[in-house]
């Protein structure tokens, strides 16, 4: 182990302070550990430089403190007993550990050039859009913070995603009309007890003074019945909810459309209507995507395939990068960028598709086009988003 003692002794120097911006230990040597990755990064506390561990299990997430000789017996520990690698991000370095025999470890490092220094201050405030300890009317009512504005512990990861769906429609609401004169009209697919849909209704209206029309769809009349009392009692008189199915609905407009977690073909359907509505924004996250796995035969890569498990997650990629394609052909910008959902779910792409006053030149339009066509034709498969023409 003296490669590793080494390295972490240099990596943990307190003379190096800003150096380290975090380090990852995970790949678990055995699957019944309970604790899953452990992330340290360092901290300035009382003004002291410490390192904080946090230690990630099913359903919690643990923290504790270390100084500099502590930090560095505990990752020796850690990947002698419960990793086998270790992901370190410095300043200058990323450092990768590769342990699976913790006795003869192997230490991969490529030369990173980030000039800012690692901000250590432990309790930097984070600036969310809906603040914590302000009293937010619609997060007090569907039980996410108390009445003085506190947040309940049990319920602040729901906080901090639906700041983050939040920041995520900041970033795209300039493609949104700005008329005066006629409401935004925003359509949210699968909507579920809408948490995200009253923040963008919070957002929209009561922070960005936009004038708003948001109709929420779900499945389910008992969550339905639940959203419209709830939109009652908040007097959010421009929102309603009803219940239908995606593939269904019509409506003459809608400037942008949102569908999170809407299942299977339920996402291509509200992909298609969102596109025939000219839609200037669209953000989905797409949910349980079992189309193409019975479809897809590729002689190539058949031997991958008759692993159920990796069949699943190729086609699940397959599948949005299809409907990514099919919306660039249709004049889209489209990025895939991380969403966390609500519901801890590994199912956290969302697509982001956004459209200019200027339609995008028809030239990267056939592009995408012939990137779809001859993926679809590859693996043999017939999507449903082939439909959107």
């Amino acid at each position: 182990m003296d490669k590793l003692i080494e390295l972490f002794k240099d990596i943990y120097d307190e003379n190096r302070t800003g150096s380290l911006i975090k380090a990852i230990a995970g790949n678990l040597r055995k699957k019944s550990n309970p604790c899953k990755k452990v992330t340290i990064r360092p901290i300035l506390l009382q003004g002291k430089l410490l390192f904080q561990a946090e230690y990630h299990f099913e359903k919690k997430v643990t923290h504790d403190n270390f100084d500099s000789e502590e930090i560095i017996e505990l990752c020796l520990r850690l990947m002698q007993e419960d990793f086998k690698q270790m992901n370190i991000q410095t300043v200058e370095e990323d450092i990768q550990v590769l342990a699976s025999k913790p006795e003869n470890p192997k230490i991969i490092r490529k030369k990173a050039d980030r000039r800012e220094a690692v901000n250590l201050e432990h309790n930097k405030e984070k600036k969310y859009i809906i603040p914590d300890n302000k009293p937010c009317p619609f997060l007090i009512k569907l039980g996410v913070m108390g009445e003085d504005g506190k947040v309940f512990q049990r319920h602040y990861a729901k906080f901090r995603q639906i700041n983050r769906y939040l920041e995520i429609v900041e970033d795209v609401i300039g493609y949104l009309p700005e008329r005066k004169e006629k409401p935004l009209k925003i359509i949210d697919f699968g909507c579920g007890k809408s948490y995200l849909t009253f923040a963008l209704y919070h957002y929209l209206k009561l922070i960005k003074d936009r004038e708003v029309e948001i109709i929420g769809l779900d499945l389910k009349e008992d969550v339905i019945d639940f959203c419209n009392e709830t939109a009652r009692q908040l007097g959010y008189a421009e929102m309603k909810f009803l219940r239908g199915d995606i593939a269904d609905y019509t409506s003459d407009h809608a400037d942008m459309v949102v569908t999170l977690h809407a299942c299977d073909t339920a996402t291509d359907y509200a992909l298609i209507n969102a596109v025939d509505w000219k839609s200037k924004v669209i953000l989905s996250v797409p949910c349980c995507q079992h189309e193409l796995f019975s479809q897809i035969k590729n002689e190539l890569h058949q031997p991958m395939y008759k692993h159920g498990i990796l069949k699943d997650r190729f086609t699940e990629l397959l599948t949005d990068g299809l409907r990514g394609l099919k919306l660039e052909a249709c004049g889209y910008d489209v990025s895939m960028i991380e969403f966390t959902s609500l519901e801890h779910t590994s199912k956290n792409i969302m697509i982001r598709a956004v459209k200019g006053e200027q339609t995008k030149k028809s030239l990267l339009m056939e592009k995408a086009e012939a990137e779809y066509k001859a993926l679809k034709e590859y693996y043999k498969v017939q999507p449903t988003i082939d439909r959107l023409k």
